[in-house]
């Protein structure tokens, strides 16, 4: 079961709106929302766990991946006409006009998701527009449950492959095999 989430405007929204929102200044650079189905909603906050996950997570795959690949941390990306999500991380494959707007499905490589107290919202809305969107690889990372849910192979508003892994185990993402990453590196 999905937890409520917050509308803070009655949509729906497109993408164009939700941009015109924020460069109208109604929606202030530091409002913590994203367009999720045509609606603007307020994200859960960051607590120090999240956090501290997300700059692991940051630093671990910046170091390994180097130019091959960009890391972006908590920025908007546009998955169609109605969502703009704000993944905690993505992997970017590098692009010449990154700096012109934001990526889309294509640019994607890999996404992640960091859950603690938003974990249902996660799983139950985000992930599904990832898959509609065609993003080929989510890990979702579960705090409270101290595991990484690798989801993959997006068919419709799910992905036909979910794999979970635990302490003790590896993960490496679709797009870098060659690329190993320990549980305990992400979850601490």
């Amino acid at each position: 079961m999905a937890m409520p989430t917050v509308l803070l405007l009655k949509g729906p929204f497109t993408a164009d709106d939700f941009e015109r929102l924020a460069s109208t200044g109604i929606l202030r650079e530091d409002d913590r929302v994203e367009l999720i189905n045509g609606q603007v909603v307020e994200m859960s906050p960051i607590g120090d766990r999240h956090a501290h996950c997300v700059r692991r997570l940051n630093w671990l795959l910046t170091d390994r991946l180097g130019r091959t690949a960009r890391v972006d941390v908590q920025n908007p990306v546009v998955l169609g006409e109605h969502d703009v999500p704000q993944p905690d991380l993505i992997v970017l494959r590098p692009r010449p006009d990154a700096n012109r707007n934001h990526p889309g499905p294509s640019d994607i490589l890999l996404a992640v998701e960091v859950s603690d107290t938003g974990l249902d919202r996660d799983r139950d809305i985000k992930l599904p527009r990832y898959a509609q969107a065609g993003v080929r690889e989510v890990w979702l990372v579960n705090l409270p449950e101290d595991q990484i849910e690798i989801h993959r192979a997006p068919a419709g508003d799910g992905y036909g492959i979910v794999e979970v892994k635990r302490q003790g185990q590896s993960l490496s993402p679709l797009f870098a095999p060659q690329l190993v990453v320990e549980v305990a590196e992400i979850l601490g």
